[in-house]
């Protein structure tokens, strides 16, 4: 191990002090099928540089105990996190990473809090535009990634003549689809933690302002190994709603937090302290 990578962390954690750095809180958006136990890692590390670190449990995620089946709006599945920010003091602001289908999560909630959000992070995540949904995100992945529809199971708690409830993920699958380059014990604690995602927030249509959601500085971060939502995706959402600043872990699976923690760290911290373009 380097032993220059200890001086950067310091003066990462100096920089947190100066009054230049808007906010020194970040809120950790799982995605679907996880839960705050996934920033096990990105946490620790954040918290080490002075960071003030929140990762939220979506409704029916994690410890929550909702039935994922009876979850039946995006305003429902992120109340967890627009809860949140509506007990922030006033002139209280965080930075955002979704993670996965959290990146709508993050988009609903900068819609209704745009002034409490002062950057968006959307980490190989759904970013959408207004009238759109995730399953549009995931009807492409699924029209060209086979692996992806393989390894889904359509959960239908109220009857197969109804509308499905809950996508399960095939366990089987987990670590060729999501964890292709993870250690062996962060799939081990996956298996064990994934739960069903709702279906329902997955099909709603976003509805975002330019007033609201487009006033909110936005980034993505790119990983290249990803099988889930491949890199060619993750780039073409990046045309259709363009980021102020687009950055890229290599190696990483769609878990870049088991797979590539230091440098989800160094990517995070690198957003957290880049100031806002001077007007010329």
């Amino acid at each position: 191990m380097s032993f220059d990578l200890f001086p950067c962390l310091l003066r990462f954690a100096d920089e947190l002090n100066t009054k230049d750095l808007e906010t020194n809180i970040i809120v950790l958006v799982h995605g679907g099928g996880f839960g705050a136990w996934c920033w096990y890692k990105t946490m620790s590390l954040l918290e080490d540089s002075g960071f003030k670190v929140n990762a939220i449990d979506l409704t029916g995620s994690g410890i929550n105990s909702s039935d994922t089946n009876k979850i039946s709006s995006l305003s429902e599945y992120a109340e967890p996190l627009t809860s949140y920010l509506k007990g922030l003091g006033d002139a209280e602001k965080v930075i955002l990473v979704g993670h996965d289908f959290g990146g709508a999560c993050i988009s609903h909630a900068m819609e209704m809090f745009p002034s409490k959000v002062a950057k968006a992070v959307f980490l190989c995540a759904t970013m959408l535009t207004n009238g759109h949904n995730a399953l549009d995100i995931f009807q492409q992945q699924m029209d060209t990634n086979g692996m992806l529809q393989k390894a889904q199971e359509l959960v239908y708690s109220n009857g197969k003549d109804r509308p499905p409830t809950a996508i399960n993920i095939d366990r089987a699958s987990v670590r060729d689809l999501l964890f292709n380059q993870s250690p062996a014990k962060d799939v081990s604690l996956a298996s064990v933690s994934m739960r069903p995602i709702p279906f329902a927030p997955v099909m709603e249509k976003l509805t975002l302002t330019e007033g609201n959601y487009g006033s909110v500085r936005r980034f993505f971060v790119e990983t290249t190994e990803d099988n889930a939502i491949p890199l060619s995706l993750q780039q073409s959402m990046c045309v259709s709603n363009p980021p102020e600043k687009v950055l890229r872990l290599k190696g990483s699976d769609h878990a870049p937090f088991f797979s590539r923690p230091q440098a989800l760290h160094k990517t995070l911290v690198e957003i957290a302290t880049l100031p806002r373009a001077q007007a010329s």
